[in-house]
């Protein structure tokens, strides 16, 4: 198990965590600063320079997470873990990547009134061997107080546990959370992912329509990025129905018959990805009383648009986006077409 002490810079996310392990039998401390910290000596400097918080770089995110499943792996018992995490689809990607792993995650955020955090920001040391670091790290650390004032009126005081610390020494921040997981108030998140492949898969998309003619796309919490509804095809199960599976499970929506194959795609291998067939099927047109249903926010979505072609290519990766457009082709010709990495092949 893993006890994420989330907050803002100042909360005392790392003087709590560091009395918690002295209340939790067999508990070990993991601060992902240390990745971070890592990372200049790991990447070339172009990388880093393109972002202004390693967070923004999928190598931390992923890090994170095998650096997290391999020390529970090592000592086992619980991890706690001291971390600001501001954006949503960060947290799922952390929390969905432990969850394959079969890794529940309890999720505490720090949070003392704002007046509380900028006195503590303003008299918090600073590394004194940086040029005008005082002021550099202080202004960062306030510049982080309104995401994380939006995300805790939005999608983290929903997810977390929450503890307001104003009043709180670190020893008596950590009673709280031990009390909390004690009674279930700091419950395991219903974070959604299926485990990580470990060989070919076989997945089926389903595209369906509103009456603009906008596809449906959606942003799942379980991986980065749009994608269609769908999913993988379960051992056994034909790629129609998983398809239709996919979609109920996922927006709420039950099609009454096995949608139309439009394209097959074969999707090449890409370390540490394994690849596989992807089969995208026509759904039809949603009508508006449908589209309004949809189960949104829950543990599968984020969120979900329907969106023109010039749209999805904005949002879809490459290869997806080519899915999807050839498979539009598909659609208005009443053929299906096989593809290979996003490009028809055969006289097609």
């Amino acid at each position: 198990m893993i006890v994420w002490i989330n907050g803002a810079f100042g909360a005392g996310k790392t003087s709590t965590a560091r009395e918690l392990i002295e209340l939790i039998p067999n508990s070990t401390l993991f601060d992902p600063e240390v990745i971070g910290g890592a990372l200049p000596h790991l990447l070339p400097s172009k990388s880093l320079a393109e972002v202004s918080d390693y967070q923004d770089l999928p190598i931390w995110r992923r890090l994170v997470v095998d650096t997290a499943a391999a020390l529970l792996a090592e000592v086992g018992g619980v991890l706690v873990v001291p971390m600001t995490l501001l954006r949503q689809d960060y947290r799922d990607e952390i929390f969905g990547g432990l969850a394959a792993r079969r890794i529940a995650v309890r999720h505490v955020v720090l949070a003392p009134e704002e007046t509380i955090l900028r006195e503590r920001i303003s008299g918090r040391p600073v590394p004194a061997d940086l040029p005008d670091g005082e002021m550099r790290v202080r202004q960062w650390s306030l510049d982080h107080i309104e995401p994380y004032r939006a995300a805790l009126a939005g999608w983290l005081g929903a997810d977390a546990h929450s503890i307001d610390t104003g009043a709180l020494t670190p020893c008596e921040t950590a009673e709280h959370i031990v009390d909390a997981l004690r009674t279930g108030a700091a419950a395991v998140c219903d974070i959604v992912q299926t485990p990580e492949p470990t060989a070919e898969t076989v997945a089926a998309g389903v595209l369906l329509f509103d009456d603009l003619d906008r596809v449906l796309l959606v942003d799942p919490t379980y991986k980065a990025g749009w994608e269609f509804p769908g999913g993988v095809v379960e051992r056994g199960e034909a790629p129609a129905r998983a398809g239709m599976r996919e979609v109920t499970e996922e927006t709420g929506i039950r099609l009454a018959e096995a949608p139309r194959l439009v394209v097959v795609d074969w999707e090449p291998p890409t370390p540490p990805g394994y690849g596989g067939m992807r089969f995208l099927f026509d759904g039809g047109h949603l009508d508006s009383g449908a589209a309004r249903g949809m189960l949104l926010p829950g543990p599968e979505l984020r969120d979900c648009r329907f969106v023109t072609e010039e749209e999805a290519a904005k949002l879809l990766p490459p290869v997806r986006y080519e899915r999807l457009r050839w498979a539009l082709r598909a659609r208005e010709r009443g053929v299906a077409l096989y593809l290979e990495a996003g490009v028809p092949v055969g006289g097609q």
